[in-house]
């Protein structure tokens, strides 16, 4: 079961408020302003800054 687009919408960066993207592989969620990815786990999104890494 992946991310549904209706969760993706309401789903915001905790860190920057910024707007976050599934990633190609769909193992996390990006956001495009700060470039954080927070991993999905079991189907569900961890959205803890200190779980996120920061990607180029």
């Amino acid at each position: 079961m992946a991310i549904s687009q209706e969760l993706l919408e309401i789903l915001i960066c905790p860190a920057c408020r910024g707007e976050l993207e599934l990633k190609q592989d769909g193992s996390g969620l990006k956001c495009i302003a700060c470039k954080r990815v927070y991993p999905i786990r079991d189907d569900i999104p961890v959205m803890l800054v200190d779980e996120a890494k920061i990607e180029e």
